[in-house]
């Protein structure tokens, strides 16, 4: 069978493509496909041990079979509400705060807490060093899907949360430059809006397939995470 496979950030620079087709036997599993990978692209190798496998936009285990013409991504760890407005996408466009916060404000909102990630130009915290650029790249696809995952965990744990929203820029972005926004508003500051945006930033940079590479005046490197998925990611 025809497995179509998708590579993302070091693993597509090692394979220099982005997208590749494999023949596999029937009932071949996702470590046989690491496998067949390990053959046709030898450079990806010192990074395979590190690296998730989804099926067809699903977090896989080296043991799941995999069923005919999926689609199979190899990438590196990252880093309800039906009736309420909620926000899930990833962009190339600038980020307008006023905006986003104004789609998920209702009549009945009265706090919105907003997190909102930057470029950092100079980091001081471990090993002091400065950054000319950083470029996101997304799954796009899983990423939005995992996006609504989160939005609906942030919903379970705090019911009185109303508008949701989870936006990543992806792309070339420069110092001082917003990267990522989330929001919660509920009814009131005091009934979870502060938990709830940490929560989504933190649980985004576990299981959202988004990466970025860090641009230096001494070359370039992408940054990985190392939390592994555990089952119901």
């Amino acid at each position: 069978m025809l497995i179509s496979i998708l590579f993302f950030a070091g693993l597509r620079d090692r394979a220099r493509t982005q997208r590749a087709e494999l023949e596999l036997p029937e009932d071949a599993t996702v470590a046989d496909l690491k496998a067949a990978v390990e053959q046709k692209y030898p450079a990806v190798v010192p990074l395979l041990p590190n690296a998730l496998v989804s099926v067809n936009q699903v977090y896989a285990a080296d043991t799941d079979v995999i069923p005919p013409k999926a689609e199979v991504a190899l990438f590196p760890p990252v880093s309800g509400g039906a009736d309420f407005p909620t926000i899930l996408k990833v962009t190339h466009d600038p980020l307008d705060l006023d905006d986003l916060v104004a789609q998920i404000t209702l009549e009945t909102t009265g706090a919105v807490c907003v997190f909102s990630g930057m470029v950092r130009g100079v980091t001081t915290r471990g090993e002091a060093h400065d950054t000319l650029a950083l470029e996101y790249e997304a799954y796009i696809p899983m990423a939005e899907a995992k996006m609504g995952q989160v939005s609906e965990e942030i919903r379970q744990r705090w019911p009185t949360v109303e508008g949701i929203v989870i936006v990543q820029r992806i792309g070339r972005l420069e110092p001082k430059t917003p990267t990522v926004l989330i929001a919660c508003g509920a009814p009131h500051r005091d009934t979870g809006v502060f938990e709830a945006a940490r929560y989504g930033i933190d649980r985004l940079k576990e299981i959202v397939p988004i990466w970025k590479k860090e641009i230096g005046a001494h070359g370039e490197v992408w940054v990985e995470g190392d939390y592994h998925p555990h089952q119901g990611d």
